[in-house]
């Protein structure tokens, strides 16, 4: 066989792997969570670019961000509010703690587990997207504040809930690991397979909710990035409630 014919095959892999992710095959080892993790990673994307880009450079999703951003605050460099930073940590650990309890509770169903997380996270983007409506431009003081908590609160969530769920390079919010995954795995690198199909999936996701709200930002609408973020949460909402009574083995 060529290596035309190999490369060929092999991209038709990686096309198929990243078609099942997104529209995974009946009797799935995950069943339907794929494709709701990736509309969470999705949310991820949108919040980032809301809150970095309008509550003072603070991250409520990716906390690496944040810890080098409070270095920076220490530093000296200008721009960084270190209150926020910090809040912004601790309101994401409440909420994964909140996420640990949870999983504690209802963790043995993974569909009545995401919906549960769903919903929680819901009611806090719509609390966060009422704020942003309301507060006047640019946010500071008990606005700034307010936002930070309830999507700290809600990401935190959304992060304990997805490792819980532990589907493989599925965290919807860290992808540091899938973009390592797909570098050390290969064949070059001596790997059995980067998987490269399937990873650059849940980075597109993130890229495009990433886009769309600074694109909303920019567009003197950042409000709406909120908005499209609590419209996805409600689908997952809606699609794990139609699943959360299955008995598939996906569920456990």
């Amino acid at each position: 066989m060529s290596d035309v014919q190999v490369a060929g095959m092999s991209m038709r892999e990686h096309v198929t792997d990243a078609v099942r992710l997104i529209v995974p095959p009946a009797g799935h080892t995950h069943g339907p969570l794929p494709p709701l993790l990736l509309a969470l990673t999705v949310v991820t994307g949108l919040v980032d670019a809301f809150s970095y880009l309008q509550l003072g450079h603070v991250l409520v999703a990716n906390m690496t961000g944040n810890v080098v951003f409070s270095g920076f605050a220490l530093g000296g460099a200008p721009g960084f509010v270190w209150w926020a930073l910090l809040l912004a940590i601790v309101a994401f650990l409440i909420g994964a703690l909140a996420g640990g309890r949870l999983r504690a509770r209802v963790g043995a169903h993974r569909g009545r587990h995401l919906n549960a997380a769903a919903w929680a996270e819901f009611v806090l983007v719509i609390a966060a997207f009422m704020i942003a409506l309301g507060a006047s431009r640019p946010y500071h003081d008990w606005s700034l504040a307010l936002l930070i908590v309830f999507l700290g609160l809600g990401l935190g969530l959304q992060n304990a809930t997805a490792r819980a769920l532990a589907v493989p390079d599925l965290t919807t919010t860290v992808l540091t690991l899938t973009l390592t995954g797909i570098a050390a795995d290969s064949a070059p690198a001596g790997g059995s397979g980067s998987r490269i199909g399937r990873r650059v999936v849940p980075i597109a996701a993130m890229f495009l909710g990433a886009a769309i709200g600074a694109a909303l930002v920019v567009h003197q609408a950042a409000p709406a990035a909120l908005g499209v973020a609590a419209g996805l949460l409600a689908l997952v909402v809606v699609a794990t409630h139609l699943s959360k009574r299955s008995i598939e083995s996906w569920t456990r």
